[in-house]
């Protein structure tokens, strides 16, 4: 991958909204192109494709546009996730099954097609998983099974990939976004949680990306000193 941000060309996938957005903003920052996947517009000014990452062949698709019109791809991170807590027997099929195909498999989706792009220009790939994908807690069974899928799928594809492609897997604990806008009060972060910024994990992305040749950052936790779910 080239030392020089403004040759790159990064897929971040969710970058409409929430840590999506702010490696969107912090890539441009630092004169990267950065390609937004996600069913909403970003903000102005970020090239964009439009997919529904519960469809593995449309993103698989979206990524095949987004690497013929850029003349290929130096690296991808996969922001988007969404969540609906609530008791197993609660929660729809259709939306327990969606939040798995968002969070695991349209990862898998874009990373599948993304990597020969990804490997020709020695590039690097960064998956986000969550505190929730190393501890489990209740109300979130679909939430805990992706990201702890997300946790052992970016193991695996790192020792697949040694010696050809730097895999991160960042590990972010609760941030102020508006993931948690929608839900109910008792699945809302309480009025003393401590949170992080999104700008500040974002930045954590740069930094995995910015690795030398022969130096990659295996594994990143970046949480607030206080984050109730980890360890």
């Amino acid at each position: 991958m080239h030392p020089d941000p403004h040759r790159w060309t990064v897929i971040v996938t969710g970058g409409s909204s929430g840590l999506g957005a702010a490696v969107a903003e912090r890539l441009g920052s630092a004169g990267a192109t950065a390609v937004v996947l996600d069913r909403r517009p970003p903000a102005a000014g970020l090239a964009y494709e439009p997919v529904d990452l519960a469809d593995s062949k449309d993103a698989e698709e979206a990524v095949r546009r987004v690497a013929e019109a850029h003349g290929g791809l130096d690296a991808v991170v996969t922001c988007a996730g969404v969540d609906v807590p609530g008791a197993l027997v609660d929660v729809p099929t259709e939306t327990w099954e969606r939040i798995v195909a968002v969070n695991l498999c349209g990862t898998a989706a874009v990373v599948r097609a993304a990597l020969p792009h990804v490997e020709l220009a020695g590039g690097r790939i960064v998956t986000v998983a969550s505190t929730l994908g190393h501890r489990a807690v209740g109300d979130a069974t679909a939430y805990c099974a992706s990201k702890f899928g997300v946790v052992g799928f970016t193991r695996a594809l790192m020792a697949e990939l040694k010696g050809r492609v730097g895999v991160t897997l960042l590990t972010p604990g609760g941030m102020h976004t508006g993931f948690f806008d929608e839900r109910e009060e008792q699945y809302r972060p309480g009025p003393d949680a401590r949170l992080c910024q999104a700008g500040d994990v974002a930045a954590a992305v740069v930094f995995a990306l910015s690795q030398p040749e022969g130096c990659d950052v295996k594994e990143l936790v970046v949480a607030h000193t206080t984050e109730t779910s980890w360890p």
